[in-house]
Parts: structure tokens; C-alpha cells; sequence
């Protein structure tokens, strides 16, 4: 199949759908297919560079939207030159013009990524801005996910879940197996990398966050839990591992509020923030890590839960991230609540655990990420969902 897939964005500062595509477009072509992206970002991107397949930026995009006058164009003129168009994402304008470009009929037909984007956390966290997407529900985005061949969905929770926030929601569901790249690369190497960033945890144990920093994270709980187990390990005598928060953050003034947070309820120097890490400086985190931390309010898949279970590092995660349920099933970890007490609960569980129990859990991450979310498996599912698709939609045609 010769793919076309749109997207928003393609810097990774923005999270996890351009890891996505960053990911799953050499494991196409590496099953004979060919992939193509386009997207809204300005043409000197340098971050356009390091992607590894064929781009078409046709921004620059502008307001929150992120409206191009150039993607409808050029849709009209090469996508026909496509079997098939994914689009990734939602909520700005790339996935409306594939519709005005394309058709109700779909020619070619396409397919929404959604990426936890209907998730009914939003609406009940941010009112407003659940009030604001309605004004583009009803007129686009509705239609949008009518007319696609099928809404593709990472997980079964996350599939349920989306029935949940808009009225007049219709369309035709399918859940593709997800996954990421897992660890490659000289360990050693990728260790010195970390600690050559993060000097202060060298020699030590740590827990590790790593993710965009966004309120959603629940980062806050963490730091609050983390300095509530230091100081009960410090009035019995203990010592507790340093933790690492490391990710982008897009709010200066949240950043700046959370390492305030941490100054005030941590010990002194036991926080660590190195801001994005990426390539071998990740993994020798993800490596180096005791435990991988994430307490999420919300989270469609976690694609740095499942490169931590590549590496053998167990996870530590809230049940608001939807593959919670095979991590609990597979022990590849421990699950809690969204909450301070939930995320204490995980620390506290973690800490409380012998060695030999720590083993078993590392050999089941490992054993869970070959099982369930390599890439290689993803990029087969997904092929096949697609040329199934191509072929009922091809069946069906008058």
C-alpha cells in the first residue's frame, strides 16, 4: 500500500503522537509499504530532518487551531496518488481538511488515529474548554470521524471511554494493537550518556518520570508522595532513592511552580530535572532506572511505559493510563489510583518489596513488551486493518 499519513505535528516537545509516526514509519516500509507524512509545520523545522521518511510541511500554521491555508491544495492534488490516508489526531485542523479535501466518500478513504483525544477526562477537567470543542463537533470534527473508513483506538478502555464525551458521536470503531521501539544499543554507553547529564544521580538508585510535563501527568502528586515516603524513611532512619523528573515543559510558569513544590516538601538535591532527554541519554534513564513512575490523570497508551518495559524496568502507573490492565495482568508492575494516596500506595509498594520479588517483575516488563507491544507487531496490525479496510470499503462501492 502506498500510506499518507497527516498529522498536526511533528516535534517530538509535543508528546506522543510524533513518536507515533517516528516509530511505526520504518516498521511500514520495512513490511513493503510506503509512507509518506504530511504535516503543518513550517518547511525549516529542524526537527523535520531526523524524521525517517518523506515529508511534506505545508505550514506555517497559525491560532491554536492550527490553520493552513496550503493542506486542502495540495490534498485535492496528491492524495489521490494514495490508497489510503491515516490521520492523526484531533481537535485541529489537519483532520478537517482531510475531509474537506477528500469527500464524504473518502477518495481515497481514511482513517482517524485518535490517541486518547476523546477521552472524557478533558471534558471533565477543563469545562471550558469542553464548551469551546463543541463550537468544532458539531460542524467538523463530528463528521470528521463519521465519514472515516474506521476510528482506530489503541486499547479497549480507551475505545469504551470515548463514547463517553460528545453527544451525536458516530462512527465505526476498531482497536489497533500499539506499541513502541524497544531498547537497542550498548548499554553502557547510553548509561554515561544519562549520567552525563544527570552527574547528581550517578552511583545511585532512582525513580524515574519521563514524559511531557503537562498538569494531566500528575507530576504534583508525585513530588508530594515522594517528599511524604522521604520523610517517613528519614524519622526511621532509611534512605530513600533520588527521583528524576525529566520531559519537556511547555507552561514556564507550571515548571517553575512544580520545582518550587519539590524544594519546598523534598529533601534538598534528591530532585533532579534535566528537562527532554532523548536518543541514548533515554535510554540509559530508562536502563539505569529502579522503577519507571507514572501517575496520570490521563493517558491514552504511554509510549515511555512501554520503552521501560523493553528495558526491563518495571512500571509504577496510575489506572487512568488505559493498558493498565495488561500491566497488572502480565506483573509488569504496580497500579493505583490517580490520586496522592494511590501514588503513595505505589512508592510506598515498590519500596516495600524484596529483591528477588523486584527480579521477577523486571523478567515480566521484558516478558510484557515482547509479548504485547512491540513495534514490529504493531505496524503488522495496523497494515492489516488498513488493507482490510481498503478492501470491505473497495466490496462495498456502488
Amino acid at each position: 500500500m502506498k500510506i499518507l499519513q497527516v498529522i498536526s505535528s511533528l516535534n517530538p516537545a509535543g508528546g506522543g503522537v510524533a513518536a507515533c509516526l517516528q516509530s511505526l514509519t520504518p516498521e511500514l516500509v520495512a513490511l513493503g509499504h510506503t509512507s509518506e507524512v504530511a504535516t503543518l509545520d513550517r518547511p525549516d523545522e529542524p526537527f523535520l530532518a531526523a524524521f525517517p521518511g518523506p515529508v511534506h510541511a505545508l505550514g506555517p500554521a497559525r491560532l491554536g487551531y492550527q490553520y493552513s491555508p496550503k493542506i486542502v491544495p495540495w490534498l485535492r492534488q496528491e492524495a489521490k496518488g494514495f490508497d489510503v490516508v491515516v490521520v492523526h489526531g484531533l481537535w485541529q485542523y489537519h483532520g478537517f481538511a482531510v475531509h474537506r479535501a477528500l469527500g464524504r466518500a473518502g477518495d481515497p478513504p481514511y482513517f482517524i488515529f485518535s490517541h486518547g483525544m476523546l477521552d472524557p477526562w478533558f471534558k471533565r477537567e477543563y469545562p471550558l474548554k469542553h464548551i469551546k470543542k463543541l463550537f468544532y463537533w458539531w460542524p467538523a470534527e463530528r463528521r470528521v470521524l463519521r465519514d472515516a473508513l474506521a476510528v482506530l483506538f489503541t486499547c479497549e478502555e480507551e475505545r469504551v471511554l470515548a463514547r463517553q464525551s460528545f453527544a451525536g458521536y458516530r462512527c465505526r470503531e476498531q482497536v489497533v494493537a500499539f506499541g513502541a521501539v524497544g531498547v537497542d544499543g550498548d548499554a553502557a554507553r547510553q548509561r554515561e550518556a544519562f549520567y552525563a547529564q544527570v552527574p547528581a544521580v550517578r552511583g545511585k538508585p532512582f525513580w524515574l518520570f519521563l514524559g511531557r510535563i503537562h498538569v494531566k501527568k500528575g507530576v504534583d502528586l508525585l513530588i508530594d508522595a515522594y517528599g511524604g515516603l522521604a520523610a517517613e524513611a528519614a524519622r526511621t532512619g532509611r534512605s530513600l532513592p533520588a527521583l528524576v523528573i525529566a520531559g519537556p515543559c511547555a507552561d514556564a510558569e507550571y515548571l517553575r511552580q512544580l520545582q518550587e513544590r519539590a524544594v519546598a516538601r523534598c529533601p534538598a538535591g534528591s530532585v533532579s530535572w534535566p528537562g527532554m532527554i532523548r536518543g541514548d541519554t533515554k535510554w540509559g534513564a530508562l536502563r539505569a532506572a529502579e522503577v519507571f513512575v507514572l501517575p496520570s490523570h490521563q493517558e491514552n497508551f504511554g509510549i515511555a511505559v512501554a520503552e521501560a518495559l523493553s528495558c526491563g524496568t518495571p512500571v509504577l502507573i496510575s489506572d487512568k493510563v488505559n493498558i493498565w490492565r495488561e500491566i497488572k495482568a502480565d506483573a509488569a508492575g504496580l497500579v493505583e489510583n490517580d490520586d496522592l494516596a494511590g501514588t503513595a500506595k505505589l512508592l510506598s509498594g515498590w519500596s516495600a518489596m524484596d529483591e528477588p520479588a523486584r527480579e521477577r517483575m523486571r523478567a515480566a516488563a521484558a516478558k510484557s513488551f515482547a509479548q504485547r507491544y512491540a513495534i514490529q507487531a504493531t505496524a503488522l496490525n495496523l497494515a492489516k486493518i488498513l488493507a482490510d479496510g481498503l478492501a470491505a470499503n473497495s466490496r462495498s462501492a456502488p
